[in-house]
């Protein structure tokens, strides 16, 4: 929630410096998330008074203006601007002026004319061009309230953006902190200063007012309103349209304002009906008829469902209770008469119907975390004064409150001592009650060890000791509650074995020049179509979200590849020359009761020094690095996501162990990604299943080894994992090692044919080897070549 400095200090004396009142509020449980400083970057700009526009003699697009200053001092600034007029009040920027970027304004001439200075527009004085009026984006920031400025006076005074905006983030069970009035609240007890409620008082008109209410369920616990006549719909004043804008709202009239103004003030949405539209003086609160056409204020047409409150009148429905009026009702530049309505609704029905319609609005966001019910008459007067105070409205006497079941005042008895035992603090009984008063809770002392409590109706969040244990240990001060070590035996968390190896895995993955990445395991089911699995693939077999945010997040992942894909798109759009990213996360896929998790690894790579045998090397440098062995990549051309002449998979013992190579170029089309990436995933699972971590010790060998060359002519289709498996399968165990050096293709070398060159190096653990026992099993490995793959000796 965003809290302006200013506006909090009509109800609580800060006499703190900003950054120390929010590191304090932080540690009493209102954790600030930003503070931020409105015109901190612009100094020296002053309210001017234009005087004078003439045409620049040797510009066409300029003029030159006279400005009145201070002490009646007249400046000429040449400008470009087209959005002034003689007798405006305009912010200037005078020579020696710093704005925003550290920019000085300096004395000089514009084609040959003086200019002591520079106007400034809404960007120079830090105001978002969202909040900024239509007529001055493109110009000047003109100040449309002249009265109450003097000439020379500092622009951010006059605006009011000399003061701090902090940001609160605030925690589902503490609805009444959604309001400044709620952190003012927790303010002045972080504080220890007195807390103001603002004074509430509407001069009504003699003029009774005629109003009924006709609640046809008990979804609505209590409904306010009030009639105002006499209405002058218009701009809000600046304060308010200010308040509003850096509390994150658009000003849009002053009766629509002020309404928007009290839910910011005290956390109580209201709405305001043209009241020619409700007709016959009677409000109806009830259930939409099933498929019920409603348009809200945004101009959508939206269908209703028969379990969504509405409220209407005998022929239409005006509202969609809780969340957004209709465009049938709304305050128009005409209307000349309103009716004010505070209502307390059941938080379940408006969070409900806010899922269903998509629709979420700052009033659904209060109604649907819980209000206090005793606010809804107290906004209703508030609006009403604010009406009375800006001479908008006429209020008239009287007030509509239907309350047909008031609730009950909550107590609870607590345990002083027993809290004191479980912070482990001494707080003594006096200081114990004045915490909880300054609070407003009211105290009854039954015995030492027995309070009972009267909790305040805006505290929705307190049901139990336990709850008044937070508040005593927040406002009593954490920093104040000494650390203990715990009691008893204590046996200290380990890592299980599974846990351990994902951590090898990542540290080897990073060894190898890979950055981690970690992404959400809620994901768009499109995700499988964009990397092109085929209809009847088992990873279309998704576990689905029974609520889900959104489309995007229905589903829990089966692949990685579309998160690492979504990642890589991301960068590439973003310019980033090469990425090298892995992700390890758990897939999931259905089944009788909890779903099965399956724990993968994923690599993404792209740039000029990525290919396909880089991602192959860092693929085996990894599972040789965590132990696994034994495994063997082949070719794999079935994977519809990969390019079948360009992709691999690694197998141990037949069983599938995962797929790497570069994409299919209809998956690089689906993500925009515009060049070759290269992707592998892995079942982290089977390779931990499957681990072979035992070290074997070979001594160092007494006899000496010898090495062979060959070089064999063989057809293009030939992997060397066919020659290298015919050279193990007849090494007699003399082949110690092998070693592929060269791969030629050339004008040598017959069309449709390579030439393939390796090193064989020969031992034997038992004695020397002679020429004649290299040569016999040699000459066996080139029979077995030839024979099975008719590879030749290359002769040149």
């Amino acid at each position: 929630m965003l809290v302006p400095l200013k506006w909090l200090r009509d109800y609580v004396n800060i006499d703190k410096d900003t950054q120390e009142f929010a590191d304090m509020m932080t540690m009493t449980g209102s954790k600030v998330e930003k503070v931020e400083f409105f015109g901190k970057e612009t100094n020296g700009v002053e309210v001017c008074k234009i005087l004078e526009i003439e045409q620049h003699p040797d510009a066409e697009r300029l003029t030159v203006t006279k400005v009145e200053v201070s002490d009646g001092q007249i400046l000429q600034i040449v400008t470009n601007a087209k959005n002034i007029k003689v007798g405006d009040y305009v912010p200037v920027a005078r020579i020696g002026a710093v704005l925003p970027g550290d920019f000085k304004i300096k004395k000089g001439k514009l084609r040959g004319v003086l200019s002591e200075g520079m106007f400034c527009g809404a960007e120079e004085l830090s105001i978002p061009s969202q909040y900024v009026e239509e007529h001055k984006k493109d110009g000047i920031y003109i100040l449309d309230h002249q009265d109450s400025f003097e000439l020379g006076m500092d622009v951010r005074e006059a605006l009011g953006i000399n003061d701090a905006l902090i940001e609160f983030e605030i925690t589902s069970n503490r609805p009444d902190c959604r309001s400044i009035i709620g952190i003012a609240r927790e303010a002045a007890v972080t504080l220890g200063k007195e807390f103001r409620y603002p004074e509430i008082k509407v001069n009504e008109s003699d003029e009774e007012m005629e109003f009924e209410i006709d609640i046809q369920t008990d979804l609505c616990k209590r409904y306010c309103g009030k009639v105002v006549k006499d209405v002058k719909v218009g701009p809000s004043p600046y304060w308010m349209q200010r308040r509003l804008i850096e509390a994150g709202m658009r000003p849009i009239s002053n009766i629509v304002d002020i309404t928007n103004y009290v839910m910011l003030e005290l956390g109580q949405p209201l709405h305001a009906f043209d009241l020619d539209d409700i007709k016959y003086n009677k409000m109806i609160v009830k259930l939409a008829e099933e498929g019920e056409k409603f348009t809200t204020l945004d101009g959508v047409e939206r269908t209703l469902t028969s379990d969504m409150l509405v409220i209407g009148n005998e022929d239409k429905t005006l509202d969609l209770a809780g969340i957004m009026g209709g465009e049938n009702s709304e305050i128009k530049d005409t209307t000349t008469e309103i009716f004010i309505e505070g209502a307390s609704f059941a938080k379940e029905n408006i969070r409900a119907t806010s899922k269903k319609l998509g629709l979420r609005t700052e009033a659904s966001s209060r109604f649907e975390k819980g209000i206090d019910v005793n606010l809804t008459e107290l906004a209703v007067n508030r609006a009403c004064q604010l009406i009375e105070e800006l001479g908008c409205g006429r209020v008239l006497n009287g007030m509509l409150d239907h309350y047909p079941k008031k609730e009950e005042v909550q107590k609870i008895i607590v345990n002083p001592q027993r809290i004191n035992r479980l912070l482990g603090v001494n707080v003594a009984m006096d200081q114990f009650i004045n915490i909880l008063e300054s609070l407003e809770f009211k105290c009854n002392l039954i015995s030492s060890d027995k309070l009972e409590l009267e909790v305040p109706s805006f505290r929705l969040d307190i049901t139990e000791d336990a709850d008044i244990l937070e508040e005593i240990a927040r406002i009593y001060g954490y920093e104040n509650i000494p650390s203990a070590d715990l009691e008893g035996n204590a046996t200290a968390g380990v890592k299980t074995d599974k846990q351990k190896f994902m951590d090898n895995v990542k540290n080897n993955a990073i060894a190898v020049g890979l950055n981690e990445i970690l992404t959400y395991s809620f994901v768009s089911p499109r995700g499988v179509d964009k990397i092109n699995l085929p209809q009847n693939d088992e990873k279309r077999n998704f576990v689905k979200i029974i609520n889900p945010l959104g489309e995007e997040t229905s589903v829990m992942r089966t692949s990685l590849i579309p998160n690492m894909l979504e990642v890589i798109s991301t960068n590439i759009s973003h310019k980033v020359e090469a990425v090298s990213a892995f992700e390890c996360g758990n897939t999931f896929t259905p089944q009788n009761g909890l779903p099965v998790e399956t724990k993968k690894f994923c690599t993404g790579m792209y740039g000029k020094e990525v290919d396909f045998f880089v991602l192959k090397g860092i693929v085996e440098a990894i599972l040789n690095n965590v132990g696994f062995k034994g495994y063997e990549i082949e070719q794999e051309t079935t994977n519809s996501t990969f390019h079948p002449g360009r992709c691999a998979k690694v197998v141990y013992n037949n069983i599938y162990i995962g797929t790497f190579g570069e994409l299919h170029p209809d998956v690089i089309e689906n993500y925009n990604l515009g060049q070759r990436v290269y992707v592998a995933e892995i079942d982290a699972d089977l390779v931990f299943e499957n681990l072979n971590c035992v070290k074997m010790y070979s001594p160092l060998p007494k006899y000496p080894s010898t090495s062979r060359d060959i070089a064999l002519i063989v057809k293009d289709d030939v992997f060397v994992k066919q020659i290298e498996d015919i050279i193990k399968a007849n090494g007699a165990g003399l082949v110690e090692s092998y070693e592929l050096f060269d791969v030629y293709k050339g004008a040598q070398i017959e069309s449709g044919h390579k030439s393939i060159a390796y090193s064989i190096t020969y031992r034997s653990a038992e004695k020397t080897l002679t020429d004649e026992d290299v040569a016999k099993v040699h000459d066996k490995i080139l029979s077995e070549l030839s024979e099975k793959l008719n590879a030749n000796l290359r002769s040149n």
